[in-house]
């Protein structure tokens, strides 16, 4: 179990993304910070490597960007080309100040700037801000490896969304809580859901919520584990739709597709991807029995060009599906074989694209 650490020192550094951090320490400080720049620079390095990270068959031109993966229990985050090729990674060895550790990335997703990654560390009770430049952790929120629902505790967050405002929106599951947090500040500046009732009353409390994301037209959407819901929500907490994921056992980080529809995983063995309305519509499934049936993906997120990415957690993948054909179209890591060598993952829990193809830009 990870060590609790001592205080985080708070210090002011203004982005333009309008998020004020907390320094952090360790790694070098004079990486470039842009996507273009660590894609030139890998480009080059692929041009002399004749071994390319993914599963044969897959086609890179799906993806239009690198893919950000929070591989779990590698203890590690890690960004590749569509061609498989690692673009950057976190922790290197002295990116973590003295003391400080990184485990168990459940989720992360990038900031506006692009430059920033939000990391939830669902099961070591806290999130996590990473400055891509320096390698460093600038802010965090929670005490690593104790949950609690105390001012500047969390137990078992998910999807903790750097907002482009500043602000930070997260599910608090075990607390049964929606929370807005406002960096640096470590004041909840919001809380939807009354802490511990862990029961499915619209407008009162939340079962388990284990996402909360936006919407186009302003509203949110959360999903409830506890009696499997996913709820249409305005931004003050309202509840205009609640369904069930058609057939779901475990719905997990529903999210829009496109104004009227919802996509969302099912957190099972076999687990599904299917694509329904607010009112509770299937619109498409995905669940391939055999050889490539899914075991507990947990998030799915759409394509510009119309397909899936989704992370496959115990099959330790991530994957693009074309929904047309039904196919797996693009795969890293390696079917049922967990590790981290170039090509594999274990237990992939979080994907989102680099910008400008990230589930936040899909909301501006």
């Amino acid at each position: 179990m990870a060590r609790r650490l001592g205080a985080i020192a708070v210090v002011l550094v203004v982005l333009g993304v309008g998020i004020a951090l907390a320094a952090g320490g360790g790694g070098p400080a004079s990486r470039d910070p842009g996507h273009s720049s660590r894609a030139a620079k890998h480009r080059a390095d692929a041009a002399s490597d004749s071994i390319v990270n993914l599963v044969r068959g897959s086609d890179p031109s799906v993806l239009p960007g690198p893919v950000l993966i929070a591989d779990n229990a590698n203890n590690r985050l890690i960004e590749v080309s569509p061609t498989g090729h690692l673009l950057w990674e976190f922790p290197r060895p002295g990116d973590l100040a003295p003391g400080q550790t990184f485990q168990t990335p459940d989720d992360a997703f990038f900031a506006a700037d692009g430059r920033h990654i939000m990391v939830t560390q669902e099961d070591d009770f806290v999130i996590s801000l990473i400055d891509m430049a320096s390698n460093r952790i600038v802010y965090r929120y929670g005490h690593p490896g104790i949950p609690g629902s105390a001012p500047g505790f969390v137990d078992n967050p998910d999807d903790a969304l750097p907002m482009p405002g500043g602000e930070v929106r997260l599910a608090d599951i075990k607390n049964c809580r929606l929370l807005v947090l406002r960096p640096p500040s470590h004041q909840i500046v919001l809380q939807l859901g009354e802490t511990g009732v862990c029961l499915h009353q619209p407008g009162v409390s939340f079962g388990s919520p284990n996402g909360w994301f936006p919407m186009q037209d302003g509203n949110t959407i959360v999903t409830e584990i506890n009696g499997d819901w996913a709820d249409v929500m305005t931004p003050d907490g309202r509840i205009l739709s609640s369904t069930n994921p058609p057939g779901f056992t475990y719905p997990s980080d529903t999210n829009e597709v496109k104004p009227g529809v919802l996509i969302s995983a099912d957190y099972t063995d076999p687990g599904a991807i299917e694509t329904f309305t607010p009112s509770g519509r299937l619109l498409w499934r995905f669940a391939p029995t055999g050889a490539q049936a899914l075991n507990s993906p947990s998030l799915a997120m759409p394509l510009p060009n119309g397909d899936v990415l989704a992370n496959d957690d115990h099959n330790d993948r991530v994957i693009v599906i074309d929904p047309r054909t039904n196919r797996i179209v693009w795969q890293y890591g390696h079917t049922h074989v967990a590790g981290r060598q170039p090509g594999y993952l274990s237990d992939p829990d979080g994907v989102d694209l680099a910008r400008p193809y990230s589930l936040l830009d899909r909301f501006k």
